[in-house]
């Protein structure tokens, strides 16, 4: 019997009996769906949080005086005479560089008082560096005036003051002493974050400076370069132009939790796939078996004129190849076709919203399906269709002609 015969016989014997293939092929597809569907939420939501960081403050690279990371104290401050803004947006690949005065502080109002980390910015430069701008949802966002500070919701709520309303700022200078100053509110923001939204606030640079009489200097400079991947190969190039002095850190090293968390849901999608693939093993299994138990007679007779064990072997076994296939490409169209829509207008989730804010998430998430997996899903789904098969192929070929022919 030759190859071409073979898997002719092996197609005719799919689709002899229609409600049977339909079976094991539903399970394969569905089976992929689950695999390709639960590997873009959990990439979705993982990236989307790591991205949300990015956008809100932490930038792709920052620059610091050497130790700042370790002891963020208000004097490990960088002069701003040496001018590394002009300098770092010189190197290809940096989109935007925004100078920031960051410490921590106590706000207050006529009624409440809480704790939050302090960001005096350029409002113009800032704008092209964190996503804050395009966040308000009330008032506006910094515009230069005088004495002006933008503040999330949920620290409003706390506070008990609304847009218009005053509220007083105090930190330390570098020299240990307490300033404060008195600021209005000209804008509320919500982002995806409920612990970013009551934890920090933002006025111009040239306010925060003269509180805490740091004359133009500035402790962190953010960093937004043309591509997340261009981050690590610029780090060193940008330590190599601002010298010993200074760190360099990229949100990798900043964010390591969230870049390991990434890492390790990609590793744990395995143990999923082969959940699905032992399912998948077992229902193949049990359809292919009875196939064989329905079949005996036609394998008898098979046998009888001349077709060896091993071709029948292979037979049983190209007919699951064949099925695992279709039901992998099937499968994959399928998922894809649903993946594209929702890739760009996100998949809603807000009865889980409180959860997920609280996690830096966000209400919609947008599913990411990771090329890996496909190709992966696409090597391992037929097999898993061969390795069910195999044992119902052994009963097969253990079969005797004579006893066969007469099996009723």
């Amino acid at each position: 019997m030759t190859k071409n015969l073979l898997i002719n016989l092996a197609w005719r014997n799919i689709w002899r009996n229609k409600r049977r293939s339909a079976v094991v092929l539903s399970s394969i597809i569905v089976g992929v769906a689950a695999i390709i569907s639960m590997d873009g939420l959990t990439n979705g939501m993982t990236y989307q949080r790591l991205f949300n960081q990015i956008n809100l403050g932490t930038s792709h690279i920052q620059i610091h005086k050497t130790g700042y990371t370790d002891n963020r104290l208000v004097k490990n401050f960088i002069q701003g005479e040496l001018q590394l803004k002009a300098d770092i947006l010189r190197l290809p690949g940096v989109k935007a560089v925004s100078e920031r005065v960051v410490t921590f502080g106590l706000v207050s109002s006529a009624e409440s008082s809480a704790g939050i980390y302090v960001y005096g910015v350029d409002h113009k430069a800032e704008k092209r560096v964190s996503a804050v701008s395009g966040l308000i949802k009330e008032g506006n966002y910094l515009s230069g005036a005088e004495r002006e500070v933008v503040v999330g919701y949920e620290l409003a709520n706390k506070l008990n003051a609304g847009l218009g309303n005053k509220i007083i700022l105090m930190a330390n200078d570098p020299s240990g002493k307490i300033h404060s100053d008195v600021f209005r509110i000209s804008g509320l923001f919500e982002s995806f974050s409920s612990g970013f939204d009551k934890s920090y606030i933002f006025v111009n640079s040239n306010d925060l400076q003269n509180m805490l009489s740091l004359g133009n200097s500035y402790h962190e400079l953010a960093i937004i370069v043309a591509e997340p991947s261009l981050a690590e190969s610029l780090k060193g190039e940008i330590r190599s132009a601002v010298g010993s002095d200074f760190e360099v850190k990229t949100y990798r090293d900043i964010l390591p939790i969230l870049v390991m968390q990434i890492d390790l849901s990609r590793e744990s999608m395995w143990i999923v796939n082969m959940i699905i693939g032992i399912a998948l093993v077992f229902g193949i299994i049990n359809v292919m078996l009875m196939t064989v138990i329905e079949r005996i007679r036609e394998f008898g007779v098979l046998m009888a004129i001349g077709l060896s064990t091993g071709k029948l072997f292979s037979l049983i076994l190209l007919e699951a190849l064949i099925i695992g296939l279709s039901g992998t490409i099937i499968g994959l169209v399928i998922t894809g076709l649903i993946h594209i829509p929702f890739s760009y207008t996100g998949i809603d989730f807000s009865w889980f919203s409180e959860g997920l804010v609280s996690l830096g998430v966000g209400a919609v998430i947008y599913p990411v399906i990771s090329y890996q997996t496909v190709l992966l899903t696409i090597i391992m789904t037929p097999m898993i269709a061969v390795a069910g098969a195999i044992y119902p192929a052994i009963k097969a070929i253990r079969l005797q002609p004579v006893a066969a022919i007469r099996h009723y």
